[in-house]
This record gives C-alpha cells, structure tokens and sequence, in this order.
C-alpha cells in the first residue's frame, strides 16, 4: 500500500492550492483523509480487476451474455432498441463507460482496448444512438 500512500502525497502536492476547507469543520486533515481514502479505494478496484480479469471480448457465445440480458431488462423501449442496434464492440463500450460509470483508462483495461479506440468507439456509440433517438 506504499503506492497508496505515495499517490495521496502526490494528489495532496498538485491540489494544495485548491484547498479552501472542508465544508464540516474548514480542517486540512478531512480533506487529506477523503484524499487517501479515494486513493485507497482505486487501488483496491485496480487489484481486483487484475486478480480477476474479464473474459476475452473475442470468444463467440452462442447465448446472450447475463449482462446484455440484465441490461435489457433494466432499459426498454426506445433507448433499449436503439442500444440493439450497437454492434457488440461498440455496446461494450458505452455499457461500461455509461451504465457501469468506468473512466476510458477503466474501460480500456477492462477491454483490453487502447484508450484511442476506447474513446472512438464511445464517440461512434453516441453518434448512432443519438440518431435512433431522434
């Protein structure tokens, strides 16, 4: 957890500035305190990740994934049909950065997509969404 706290010291440097006081009491040390404990919680959501890494998005399934399934059931109508039109590749994309709130760093690991495609693919996702929608 070295790199933890080595992280939190470097976000504490760069947003010094910033520093204007908590709303609760106006002390520096919950705002250090939220600094680390955001710190530590990414660093848990990165070891997870790679203790337990995503199927390869490349396989061919025969069913549809519990995933596009959940994600049926929970958007429907317009929206859900518009999202049916989405190639796979591109439903990854906007599911992870939209639905499930993952930053393009996240979602391109999650992938195993660089950030560029990442980033172009959500860009085309949007695109064809806005005009099934409109």
């Amino acid at each position: 957890m070295a790199e933890v706290l080595q992280e939190s010291y470097l976000a504490v440097w760069r947003a010094a500035g910033s520093f204007a006081g908590t709303a609760v009491d106006g002390s520096a040390a919950g705002w250090l305190w939220t600094i680390a404990a955001r710190r530590l919680v990414d660093a848990f959501r990165r070891r997870a990740r790679y203790l337990h890494p995503p199927p390869e998005a490349a396989e061919p399934v025969a069913a549809p994934a519990a995933e596009d399934e959940a994600l049926a059931g929970a958007v429907s109508g317009e929206l859900g049909s518009a999202l049916n039109t989405l190639a796979p590749e591109l439903r990854q994309v906007l599911q992870a950065m939209v639905i499930d709130g993952l930053s393009v760093r996240e979602t391109s690991v999650l992938l195993g997509l660089p950030e560029g495609t990442v980033k172009t693919r959500a860009r085309r996702a949007r695109i064809i969404m806005r005009e099934a929608l409109s």
